[in-house]
């Protein structure tokens, strides 16, 4: 039996997983809400509580033996603290989630960047368990990342650590990676490629709503070796493999794990012609015994990283207050 239980929550743009562990970190129960952001932080955080509660209910515990619980959010992150300092697909900006937490929760809170988070549950318990100096890379609707050097998460001076994503990797433009990479900048690009496109391209692509298109579905535009997805891949693979490339010469991770909705979609193709960019940009020997491999916790790297997280980084407790 469980001497004590952790929970995992990994909000994004448009849904809430949530999960409860037992002490080894396995996945005991998970549920999923819409996110919602319109109703602000405070109702944001009642579809947590929700997804909270379900877990717990469905496991049958009592919440008196959680022992702490992480939250992955999608921005950035005031170290070593609960303090949203912005997350723009949320549209949140210096939000603090702790007086958010009903009073019956009386578990300590960590909150990390959703990013770092699916890193750190590949390293924990994923992809890249066992290894001490790790590269996550997911590529979704935008391009994030997540550093774990020797063995612990790095968040670098103020806590904005491992923004891949914002890498220039095009300096006249001022392009940065996300721009090249992400699906909804590659959909954007998508769109200007058709209208120069032949007739025969474009009638392919008539009726798609480019704005809410899946990765399933550039995935499958692709894998017909549709024109304006073969590009828009080639260069996403082109950039991504830049950008590892030059993280290889400067950190030198020893794994690098890539995830992510596009390169679920896409399969191990994408990921090696991204491997095979990065090492044209490599030092000699840099890249010497380094593996790139996909993720394989898929949506559950989020959950599990927060839990596995909360779990080896309980917040430090503040002094008491001294009596006047």
């Amino acid at each position: 039996m469980s001497t004590g239980y952790w929970l995992g929550v990994d909000l994004g743009g448009t849904k809430i997983l949530s999960g409860l562990f037992d002490d080894d970190l396995k996945l005991l129960t998970r549920s999923k809400q819409p996110t919602s952001a319109e109703g602000g932080p405070s109702g944001v955080f009642a579809r947590i509580v929700q997804g909270v509660e379900a877990v717990i209910k469905e496991a049958n515990i009592d919440p008196a033996q959680i022992r702490g619980m992480g939250i992955g959010i999608p921005g950035q992150i005031e170290l070593g603290s609960t303090r949203v300092k912005f997350a723009p697909n949320l549209d949140w900006k210096d939000v603090d989630l702790k007086p958010l937490m009903p009073a019956t929760w009386r578990w300590p809170l960590v909150v990390e960047n959703d990013v770092r988070m699916g890193t750190y549950g590949e390293f924990a318990h994923g992809a890249a368990k066992g290894a001490r100096n790790v590269l996550g890379v997911f590529v979704g609707t935008g391009v994030g990342g997540g550093l774990i050097l020797n063995g612990e998460l790095f968040a670098g001076f103020n806590g904005n650590a491992g923004e891949i994503g914002h890498l220039i990797v095009h300096w006249r433009q001022g392009t940065h990676l996300e721009g090249i990479a992400g699906r909804k900048y590659m959909m954007k690009r998508a769109k200007e490629k058709l209208d120069d496109a032949p007739k025969r391209v474009r009638k392919e692509w008539k009726g798609v709503d480019l704005s809410s298109v899946r990765s399933s579905q550039l995935a499958e535009y692709y894998q017909k070796d549709d024109p304006v997805a073969v590009e828009l891949v080639d260069d996403a693979a082109r950039a991504l493999g830049a950008a590892i490339g030059g993280v290889i010469n400067f950190v030198n991770p020893e794994i690098i794990v890539i995830g992510g909705g596009v390169t679920g979609a896409l399969g191990d193709t994408f990921i090696e012609r991204i491997w095979e960019i990065a090492l044209r940009y490599t030092l000699p020997g840099a890249a010497t015994g380094i593996r790139c491999v996909p993720a394989q916790l898929g949506d559950d790297s989020g959950i599990i990283g927060c839990a596995a997280y909360a779990k080896a980084h309980p917040p430090v407790a503040s002094a008491p207050a001294e009596v006047a």
